[in-house]
């Protein structure tokens, strides 16, 4: 039915939302930190660095997994058993370069117990902790980990040299990139500084209005992604697709991320380019408030 109403709204422009995900009712969404990006010439002693996990990031209120968005994720019950009774922000993964799979898992709503089995949990923060991040991370240590809740290893990097350094090796070992965590910082909702992202590839997010006929070898196929992002620019994206996905489009209302060479002076990315379908998002449902990656 899906792929009938994508051609459907192809043809007369109209908004369609086909986007399966959980099921369950909603709570509230948790109030997360959020990632700014790295620049040249950080205080690096000033901050721990760890590995960016490409996964779901998920929250555990204390007795619930749920995603940012606030949708209850179903996992077994054996997944969060003996978790501790404190609320922990972290990353479902399964490992670096399954995404896919961590997403696919994730958004069932009968849990797949032997997929489950590949996921862990790992924590990246304490957001109630009233601590410091340099407390919080000594606290994370002390958490009673099992073979499904893990804490994403800290680390100092002295200077940029060996940043960078650290970066290309997680990079070439399928890693995506570094965060960073300012020490000195409480837990504070929104986007900030006191929390940075590393990668070689600038990316973000953007939702699908609809699409643009393709043209020449792409006709009766889509030639382009009309997408807007958080902050409300309009632009079209259609290097990077697929021949797949030009016959069977990301409905409106899904959430891609693309990648791009910086900003032009009215706001739209340069070079913008597909990377993929942020499946994880559909967890929230079409047309929600912007994803926040961390």
């Amino acid at each position: 039915m899906c792929n009938l109403a994508r051609r459907w709204f192809l043809a007369t422009g109209l908004l369609l939302a086909c986007v399966g995900g959980l099921a369950q009712t909603p709570v509230t969404p948790p109030a997360l930190m959020l990632a700014g990006t790295f620049k040249a010439g950080t205080h690096l002693p000033d901050y721990w660095v760890s590995e960016k996990l490409d996964g779901v990031r998920g929250h555990w209120t204390g007795s619930q997994l749920i995603t940012r968005g606030g949708l209850p994720v179903a996992a077994p019950a054996w997944f969060t058993a003996g978790w501790p009774n404190v609320a922990m922000d972290g990353e479902l993964w399964a490992g670096r370069g399954r995404f896919s799979e961590t997403v696919s898992t994730v958004r069932r709503e009968t849990p797949d117990d032997g997929a489950w089995r590949h996921i862990r949990f790992m924590v990246f923060d304490l957001p109630s902790h009233p601590g410091s991040f340099d407390q919080r991370v000594v606290a994370m240590a002390s958490l009673p980990t099992t073979p499904w809740l893990q804490v994403v290893p800290q680390q100092r990097v002295g200077n940029e040299k060996a940043l960078m350094a650290l970066l290309r090796q997680t990079e070439r070992h399928g890693g995506e990139g570094l965060m960073l965590h300012r020490g000195a910082a409480v837990c504070q909702a929104g986007r900030s500084h006191d929390i940075l992202k590393l990668k070689t590839h600038e990316d973000a997010e953007a939702q699908v209005l609809g699409w643009e006929p393709g043209k020449g070898k792409y006709e009766g196929m889509v030639g382009a992604l009309l997408v807007q992002t958080s902050q409300g620019q309009r632009f079209k994206l259609g290097s990077g697709l697929t021949d797949a996905q030009r016959r069977d489009p990301p409905p409106p209302g899904t959430w891609v991320t693309y990648r791009y060479r910086g900003i032009n002076e009215s706001g739209v990315p340069r070079f913008a380019t597909f990377l993929r379908v942020r499946e994880d998002m559909a967890l929230n449902g079409p047309r929600t408030a912007a994803p926040s990656p961390r």
